[in-house]
């Protein structure tokens, strides 16, 4: 995976209008009754998710769809998910994103593969990911160290899924590129390889379920390899970002249900992005997540008790303030 340099951050504040925009829009909608003028439309604020057949492509879109009309409007702008998302939101290129948390962590430390730390706050830990290794049914494959020799897409290039692929290889002393042939797919492309025979396996880490998982299940020829051994070794390795998870049975057509690994996928923004905003976004979440949840069902994992629970990586000041005013509004005694 190449480290990531921002070099001059030439489009850090490219967020700042859209922002901007925001706040005197909330500004103008309180001051309704005494000016008596309509509240100037906000510019929609930009989502960087994921690749078509993914979550994070799913919840944009989910999200886009959901506020048209809202103070708060979101659009979606596809990308390479987690590293990239986080890239562009320190650049200022985008106003928010998704990423898993234990890539979050290493921005926020400026550890690899990132030269630097990013200035990048967390409005919510939005739910789950779960880590899949996919196998055709036929496969020799039936456990992770059984990669050796063969060709396999860790995801698509400065993705998650690259970043927690190549770590459980490492933990199961896999070299990628010399014990395994290694290609970086994204997900669409890494299901048609698998199908047409050119790679062995694929991993992917998302929500369940997953598009574009469901789509090969309905096939008859998916098998999931179970991953559950190897959260102890992961934590000792890379630190408390990592559980186990279940895959349940029937998650998706007729593939057994197996344990594997769980990272938090959060949504984050820039650290100076305004406290109204921030607060707005995060309201919008929530205000949102029936919606959002008919079409992503990872989506209802959300709730406001484990939204604070985004670990190294710190709360954006107008999400806490979102947080602490619900928790008021729900106990005002305390």
């Amino acid at each position: 995976m190449a480290r990531v340099n921002l070099g001059q951050r030439a489009g850090r504040r490219r967020w700042l209008p859209a922002a901007l925009l925001v706040v005197l829009a909330l500004v103008a909608a309180g001051a309704w009754g005494v000016l008596h003028r309509p509240a100037p439309a906000p510019a929609p604020l930009t989502v960087a998710t994921g690749l078509p057949g993914g979550v994070y492509y799913a919840f944009g879109q989910a999200l886009q769809e959901a506020t048209p009309d809202s103070a708060t409007p979101l659009t979606a702008r596809s990308s390479a998910a987690s590293v990239e998302n986080l890239r562009l939101v320190a650049a200022g290129e985008v106003d928010a994103g998704f990423t898993l948390a234990d890539v979050a962590a290493l921005a926020v430390a400026g550890q690899a593969p990132f030269d630097e730390p990013l200035p990048v706050q967390a409005v919510a830990r939005l739910y789950d990911n779960h880590t899949h290794l996919v196998v055709l049914d036929a496969s020799r494959v039936t456990d992770l160290r059984d990669l050796a020799g063969a060709r396999v897409s860790l995801g698509a290039d400065g993705s998650g899924t690259e970043m927690i692929a190549e770590r459980l290889l490492t933990q199961a002393s896999l070299v990628p590129g010399a014990d395994v042939q290694v290609v970086r797919l994204d997900l669409t492309e890494s299901v048609a390889q698998l199908q047409a025979g050119t790679i062995d396996a694929f991993f992917w880490s998302g929500g369940l379920p997953t598009e574009a998982l469901s789509r090969l299940a309905a096939t008859g020829s998916m098998r999931l390899i179970d991953l559950g051994e190897w959260v102890g070794p992961l934590t000792s390795a890379y630190g408390d970002h990592f559980s186990e998870l279940p895959i349940p049975a029937g998650t998706y057509p007729g593939v057994e249900g197996v344990r594997t690994v769980g990272v938090p996928s959060l949504l984050v923004v820039h650290a100076d992005l305004p406290v109204p905003v921030g607060q707005a976004l995060t309201a919008t979440l929530f205000h949102t997540r029936a919606a959002v949840g008919r079409e992503v069902p990872a989506a209802l994992q959300l709730s406001q008790r484990s939204a604070i629970a985004t670990g190294s990586v710190p709360l954006h000041p107008g999400a806490r303030r979102y947080y602490q005013e619900v928790k008021i509004a729900n106990d005002p005694a305390g």
